[in-house]
């Protein structure tokens, strides 16, 4: 294959983002929640390995036709806001108005996070909450904890998409990355195997599942308290 033919098939990888969110969406309609969590783990390794393939075959270089990073956050809002918000919604796990509230917070705030130039840090990770709700939202399905805990985190974390926060990037935040990385992995993992039992793993996976998303949410944070280490020449 040619360079120009490598890098617009990165955009054919990422595009598949969308088929993978109307899949998950037509689990969600029918209330199959497992089925759609697995279809957004799905959505979430491909928007994982295209962004290192883009940068690998140069799609800006040799496929600028194509906007790799405006079709990225299309299926991100997709995949990552307004299917977990319509989960949440739909589930009961957050009943009468409490549900009205998540679903314009989650899917209001993170439109105008989406569009704002200034998410991005100098070291590839996010300024405030990335809207990850995938995250939290299938770990308030694995936990089910009382609606008022699910309530104030989706409170909590939709502010903090317009605070200075840092949020890494697990992928191109160098900081921690050989620890960050595996732990992404792991995540993935857990999240795959609570979907496929249908949320009846256990403590034991949803207490990983929940060690290591407080992990990938509080790392930034972390990273803004401890300085670095100075470098030796």
């Amino acid at each position: 294959m040619t360079e120009k033919q490598l890098a617009f098939s990165v955009h054919l990888i990422t595009a598949s983002g969308a088929v993978f969110s109307m899949l998950s969406m037509l689990a969600a309609v029918e209330a199959k929640w497992s089925l759609m969590f697995l279809w957004l783990v799905v959505a979430f390794i491909v928007d994982g390995v295209d962004g290192p393939l883009a940068r690998r075959f140069h799609v800006k270089k040799y496929a600028p036709q194509i906007d790799g990073v405006l079709l990225d956050l299309i299926i991100d809002y997709l995949t990552y806001v307004f299917i977990p918000a319509y989960a949440l919604f739909k589930s009961g796990l957050l009943p009468g108005w409490t549900g009205w509230l998540a679903i314009i917070v989650i899917t209001y705030g993170s439109v105008l996070y989406f569009a704002d130039t200034r998410m991005k840090t100098k070291d590839n990770s996010f300024s405030g909450f990335p809207g990850c709700w995938n995250m939290v939202a299938v770990v308030i399905f694995a936990l089910q904890p009382d609606f008022w805990v699910s309530l104030g985190l989706v409170v909590v974390l939709a502010a903090a998409m317009f605070t200075r926060l840092k949020f890494i990037h697990p992928v191109r935040t160098a900081r921690w990355r050989h620890i960050s990385l595996p732990v992404a992995f792991a995540w993935t993992f857990f999240t795959a195997w609570a979907a496929w039992t249908d949320f009846t793993a256990g403590p034991l996976v949803n207490g990983a599942l929940a060690v290591t998303s407080l992990y990938l949410l509080g790392a930034g944070i972390a990273q803004q308290i401890i300085p670095p280490k100075p470098q030796t020449l």
